[in-house]
């Protein structure tokens, strides 16, 4: 095998081949990789379009790395007409599909509503939540005895199956827990997060309660 040509080995050192930097040219993570983020920074991109909410709190080295690629992992959410909101103040990220009437707009993000369970657990916590700090507190906490009991008088009260209704309660905390919105302290006992504030705004609550109130009125 013949020697390489001096004159193109001179080239290479003299610096005919520039360096790339890592998002032109990455190490492929797999074979046939053409992906040119770093391997953490897909890792929260993944995480943001798999969860709901991304947590400061929860996860400290994945919001690192958001807060320092925030504009590139941004761009790649609105390739795919996904909005990035990164609430600093709450530490939490969550996304939103884009939806516009002059543009033609594909829907990835498909609605998981809360069912009734979760629903009226979510308006205990965040009424709990407002109440709390509107009296200076820092934090709010509840316990599961306390949720069931409240949440159940918003049961249909022809309905004798105690046993379920309270599996449906203890499963929308479960829920609930999973998506940030509840931190579990010791057994049974539940600090709320301000998590609840981005899901259920102010004016939404007021809207159920409202509803709860006459919906109780009409069954009393």
């Amino acid at each position: 095998m013949s020697e390489p040509d001096d004159d193109w080995s001179a080239g290479v050192t003299a610096g005919f081949i520039d360096p790339v930097s890592m998002e032109d040219d990455p190490a492929e993570l797999f074979a046939g990789d053409a992906g040119t983020l770093d391997a953490d920074v897909r890792r929260v991109l993944v995480q943001l379009l798999r969860r709901k909410f991304l947590l400061a709190e929860k996860n400290p080295a994945q919001w690192r790395t958001l807060l320092e690629n925030q504009q590139i992992i941004e761009s790649r959410m609105h390739d795919l007409f996904v909005r990035l909101v990164v609430d600093h103040d709450r530490g939490v990220a969550y996304k939103q599909q884009v939806r516009s009437v002059e543009l033609d707009v594909p829907i990835l993000l498909k609605d998981d509503p809360y069912n009734r369970a979760e629903t009226l657990v979510l308006v205990h916590l965040r009424t709990v939540f407002q109440r709390e700090r509107g009296t200076g507190e820092t934090s709010a906490r509840v316990d599961i005895e306390e949720l069931e009991q409240t949440v159940l008088t918003y049961f249909d009260p022809y309905d004798h199956n105690l046993a379920r209704r309270q599996q449906e309660v203890r499963n929308a905390v479960q829920r609930l827990a999973g998506e940030g919105l509840l931190a579990e302290e010791s057994t049974g006992r539940y600090r709320i997060t301000p998590m609840v504030e981005v899901v259920l705004s102010r004016e939404k609550l007021a809207e159920l309660n409202e509803w709860l109130r006459d919906r109780n009125e009409a069954t009393a």
